[in-house]
């Protein structure tokens, strides 16, 4: 700690966002200051991305055992060992851990335990102490939220996901986000039978209509049950198991467990940002300018906190980034542009998408929008027996006469690997005349991204 416990900066939360931002700044002269309560590493390494992946990993090979009688190879697993899994799961999360506070004391960043409250705009106390900064980052991020019915408290949520001590038998996945349809995918292929259950037709709305097209056909014979139009109304524990009811009178019955994926809130309660008038939206989201600026002009605030569109790890780090380098770096005008942020959906198979949809794009530029798309069976399956082959789906999404490439929207094994070079071409404003005049690596499933009609 500094000698008079002041700092340059001091950011509010140890996720991938803040010791980002902290770090980066550190690395221009700024003396940093980091307030954790918790394990470092926020969401994303605890119970977020990282055991997300390990999870969506060990869900693959389970996926690949399943499949390699077609090539003839004979196989015998004795099935999962889900102690086994979780335990180096967390074995991995906790060297992680220790990675990110070596990492902050090479960067001569101080690490503050507990919790932080502002006790004006320049001060905070934590555990007793306080501490003055001339900025502040608030990186706080989200937390798992509950739907406000009867027996909402029930059940678990995505933190308690990763809490889980065995495979649930029978669970009943609630909400069509991008969580939901993670975690629903990965019990599924983990042996648990999964009930993804949706309030409208189908999930993943805000995704490009080949998307959710692919993903819904996908999951009838290999993936989860999909139950629609099911709008819960009440939870409730009984001997035989969950009970979850519906708006319609319908219900489900027997279930081991329940998982509420309906969103996240964002961990704003205790902050005290009321003392350092910082203004909040109704939701409890801290809103920020483009230079991650609050009402309060040395206050800044990113990742999921803000409540904006791309709730990604890396979109934290590098908005994070970018405002140390404006702000100590002497790099005027540098922020992060929240357009073509390409995305990646860990389901079986994976979705990869980076700009536009379709829909949004004809709403900006009308009939100027031309659409190139494909469906396939991927190579992988080749040897499939016909009713286990999964179909691939890719789409283009253009503009204008130079048929300017908008919107990539990607669904089928290995786009998950694909996605990142691509976007890269669309960021730079590639047209589809660059694609078309790239030549295809064959056999793969990419090439289809360059040889598209």
């Amino acid at each position: 700690m500094t000698a008079d416990g002041a700092y340059d900066l001091i950011c509010i939360g140890g996720g991938s966002g803040g010791i980002a931002t902290a770090r980066r700044a550190a690395s221009h002269g700024a003396r940093c200051a980091v307030v954790e309560a918790d394990r470092l590493g926020g969401t994303c390494v605890n119970v977020g991305c990282v055991p997300k992946k390990v999870m969506w990993n060990a869900a693959h090979a389970m996926e690949a055992v399943q499949r390699a009688p077609d090539y003839g190879i004979d196989v015998r697993a004795g099935g999962l060992d889900w102690a086994t899994l979780v335990s180096r799961r967390e074995a991995y999360i906790e060297r992680l851990n220790g990675i990110y506070a070596r990492n902050l004391e090479k960067s001569g960043v101080d690490l503050i335990r507990g919790e932080a409250r502002f006790v004006d705009p320049h001060t905070i106390e934590v555990a007793g102490e306080r501490y003055r900064a001339e900025r502040f980052v608030v990186a706080t991020g989200g937390v798992p939220g509950r739907p406000n019915i009867p027996g909402g408290d029930l059940g678990i949520d995505s933190d308690g996901f990763f809490a889980l001590r065995h495979r649930p038998e029978s669970i009943a996945v609630v909400g069509a986000g991008y969580i939901a349809v993670e975690l629903a995918g990965m019990l599924h292929q983990l042996g648990s039978r999964v009930q993804l259950v949706v309030r409208r037709e189908a999930p993943l709305r805000s995704f490009d209509e080949i998307i959710r097209e692919a993903y819904v056909e996908s999951l009838d014979g290999h993936g989860p049950e999909l139950v629609n139009r099911f709008t819960p109304a009440g939870l409730e524990a009984g001997y035989g198991g969950y009970t979850l009811h519906a708006e319609d009178g319908r219900s489900l019955e027997g279930l081991e467990q329940v998982l509420w994926a309906v969103g996240r809130v964002p961990n704003t309660d205790g902050l005290g940002l009321e003392q350092a008038g910082v203004a909040l939206a109704e939701d409890g989201s801290v809103p920020v300018d483009r230079w991650q600026a609050t009402s309060v002009p040395h206050i800044f605030a990113l990742g999921d906190v803000t409540g904006n569109a791309f709730p990604l790890t890396p979109v934290a780090i590098a908005a994070g980034r970018r405002l140390a380098d404006r702000v100590w770096g002497d790099r005027e005008g540098r922020h992060l542009p929240y357009e073509m942020i390409p995305t990646v959906v860990f389901t079986h198979p994976p979705i990869g998408t980076v700009g536009l949809t379709e829909a949004e794009a004809r709403e900006a530029y009308g009939d100027d929008v031309t659409v190139h798309s494909t469906r396939f069976v991927p190579m992988e399956f080749a040897l499939a027996p016909q009713e286990a082959k999964q179909r691939s789906a890719m789409k283009l999404v253009c503009v204008g006469e130079e048929q300017r490439i908008v919107g990539a929207h990607l669904f089928g094994t290995g786009v998950d690997e694909m996605l990142q070079g691509f976007a890269v071409a669309i960021r730079m404003g590639a047209r589809k005349a660059d694609f078309d005049d790239t030549v295809a690596i064959h056999p793969t499933s990419a090439e289809e991204l360059v040889t598209m009609p």
